[in-house]
């Protein structure tokens, strides 16, 4: 069993869907990135990449390469899957945190976890995703950006 552990923070833009978890989330703006910008997608991928000593997400998918603009962040998710299952990796379980003072994302999570479990192939009470706020503090707080971290366990097969 290995423990890594993922972060990853997008400043929001105007012109972008909000897209957390691959869900789209209704907000007046999106956040800003290279792929799809998906914070929340971004983190797992660092933790599970974390876990198996593989680096991060930067190295396998860097934002100079034009074949990962505009990429849905769930494929960057399978893609880390199959990465670590060549290495005989399997998923266990996340857990992470969305920092967002708004929009309101709770009554999304369920269809989060759905997408997430469908991708990893993991039961989806095997994932888990909350949300806080900030209380108006710092750039999350002033709405400029949300930030998410994710934790992942992951478990050598054979």
């Amino acid at each position: 069993m290995r423990v890594g552990f993922g972060y990853d923070v997008h400043a929001f833009a105007e012109g972008r869907s909000l897209i957390l978890g691959g869900v789209e989330i209704g907000h007046d703006r999106g956040l800003l990135g290279h792929s799809d910008a998906d914070v929340l997608l971004h983190a797992m991928c660092d933790a599970l990449l974390g876990a198996a000593a593989m680096g991060d997400i930067g190295q396998h998918f860097p934002d100079n390469n034009p074949e990962y603009r505009g990429i849905s962040s769930i494929i960057l998710l399978e893609k880390t899957v199959e990465l670590l299952a060549e290495q005989g990796f399997t998923v266990v379980n996340i857990d992470t945190t969305l920092v967002v003072q708004k929009p309101r994302i709770a009554g999304y999570i369920p269809k989060m976890i759905k997408k997430i479990s469908s991708t990893l192939k993991i039961p989806a009470n095997c994932i888990s995703i909350k949300a806080t706020t900030t209380e108006k503090l710092g750039f999350a707080g002033r709405q400029e950006g949300i930030a998410a971290y994710a934790v992942a366990l992951i478990n050598k097969t054979g």
